[in-house]
C-alpha cells in the first residue's frame, strides 16, 4: 500500500479581494499577511514537503502570468513539478491535469493531496497528523477525502460538508462518509448547521489516490479528464470553468470527511488580518506607521514604512496604501473590491493599478 503523500499546491488564484496589495504581477499567495518574512506561498510549501518526501513529491501548479514568480519564491521546486496553465479554468480542471500527470510517474495507486496556495494553519503539528490520518484512509479506501474544519461562527461565506455515517478512526481521527455539500448559507442556515454539530467548513483541501479521482471524473465530469487525455494540456483554454466542488464533490458518493481543529483561516479578505493580529489589548491591526485620533476597529496596513497613515474619529474601516493607491472601506464591504477592480479595468486611465 503506498502511503507517501505527494502534495499539490494550487497557486493560480489573483486574490483580487486583496487589492490593491494584491495585483496582476503580486497576487495574494506571493504575499506576506501575518507579519512573518515568508509568503503565503512559501509557508504552504513550508509544511507540505515535510509531510511528502521532500521536494522531489512536491507538486505546483499555476498560471502562466505568475509562474515565473513562482520559481523565484520556491527556488527549490524541481521544474518537472511545476505545471503551467496557459488560461486558468477554475480547480477541476487544474485537479484533472495534475492527477493525470502524477499517475503517469507515479501510478494509480499514488496518493495525491490538493492545498489552496493562501491558508493559513495555526498548529503545524496537528495538521501533519491530520494528512497522515487522510492519507491512510486515501491509501486504504476507494475515498475522496475532504477535510472539514470545525465552525467556530455561523459563517455565510463558506461552503458546509454535513457528515453522515462513521465508517472508523484513522490515525486517531473519525472518518465520515459525506451525507451533502452546502454552498455558502443564509445565517439562519448556517446557525441550523453549527446547533447539530455534523457540519464542517469545506476547506478545499482533498486527499486521494490518483486511480479514484481520475475514475470518478471520467464518471461525473467526462467534458473535463477526455479532453486532456486525449489531447494533453494544449486542450486546456478549450475546457469548461468548474470548481472541483461543482463538478465532482456534489456529485460523487466517495466523499469521505475529516473534521478536523488545527487553526485556519482562508484569508479571503482584509477581514481576515484582524482575525489573525487583533488582541484585546490594541483598538486596531496596524501594519503601518499609524497615529490616530479617536479611531477603533480599524485594519490599517500600508506597504512602505515610511508612509503614515493619520486617521480621526473612524471605526470599523479598511486603510490600505500600497505604491500610488489609497484604499479606504468600511469592513463589512470590502468583498465588494472586486466591483471597483471591474471599473478601473475598464478605464484606461486606471489599467496600470490592477
Amino acid at each position: 500500500m503506498n502511503t507517501l503523500l505527494f502534495p499539490v499546491i494550487l497557486a493560480g488564484g489573483k486574490g483580487e479581494r486583496f487589492w490593491p496589495l494584491s495585483r496582476k504581477d503580486r497576487p495574494k499567495q506571493f504575499l506576506s499577511l501575518d507579519g512573518s518574512s515568508r509568503s503565503l506561498l512559501q509557508a504552504t510549501a513550508d509544511r507540505l514537503i515535510e509531510l511528502g518526501g521532500g521536494w522531489d513529491s512536491l507538486w505546483v501548479i499555476t498560471s502562466s502570468q505568475i509562474a515565473e514568480g513562482v520559481r523565484q519564491q520556491l527556488p527549490d521546486l524541481p521544474s518537472q513539478n511545476l505545471l503551467i496553465e496557459s488560461e486558468g479554468r477554475d480547480t477541476a480542471a487544474a485537479v484533472a491535469w495534475t492527477s493525470l500527470e502524477i499517475k503517469q510517474r507515479y501510478g494509480e495507486d499514488a496518493v495525491i493531496g490538493f492545498f489552496p496556495a493562501d491558508h493559513w494553519i495555526a498548529d503545524q503539528e496537528a495538521f501533519a497528523h491530520t494528512l497522515s490520518a487522510a492519507t491512510q484512509l486515501a491509501a486504504s479506501t476507494a475515498a475522496i477525502v475532504t477535510l472539514g474544519i470545525k465552525p467556530t461562527f455561523p459563517s455565510t461565506g463558506y461552503g458546509y460538508i454535513e457528515q453522515g455515517e462513521k465508517i472508523g478512526s484513522f490515525n486517531e481521527l473519525p472518518a465520515y462518509h459525506v451525507n451533502r455539500f452546502t454552498e455558502k448559507p443564509n445565517r439562519e442556515t448556517a446557525e441550523t448547521f453549527l446547533s447539530t454539530g455534523r457540519f464542517s467548513w469545506n476547506s478545499g483541501m482533498f486527499v486521494f489516490r490518483a486511480g479514484v479521482v481520475l475514475k470518478e471524473l471520467h464518471t461525473h465530469a467526462p467534458e473535463i479528464i477526455e479532453p486532456l487525455e486525449q489531447h494533453g494540456p494544449d486542450i486546456y483554454p478549450q475546457l469548461p470553468k468548474k470548481s472541483i466542488d461543482y463538478a465532482l464533490m456534489e456529485k460523487t458518493t466517495l466523499a469521505y470527511v475529516l473534521p478536523v481543529d488545527f487553526g485556519w483561516d482562508d484569508l479571503g479578505d482584509w477581514n481576515a488580518i484582524e482575525r489573525l493580529l487583533k488582541t484585546e489589548e490594541t483598538p486596531n491591526v496596524e501594519l503601518a506607521t499609524h497615529v490616530g485620533l479617536d479611531t477603533q476597529g480599524a485594519i490599517i496596513y500600508a506597504s512602505n514604512p515610511e508612509d503614515v497613515v493619520v486617521t480621526i474619529g473612524l471605526e470599523d474601516v479598511v486603510i490600505v496604501r500600497d505604491r500610488n493607491v489609497t484604499l479606504v472601506v468600511k469592513k463589512e464591504r470590502t468583498q465588494e473590491i472586486k466591483q471597483i477592480l471591474k471599473i478601473l479595468q475598464n478605464d484606461s486611465r486606471f489599467t496600470d493599478l490592477l
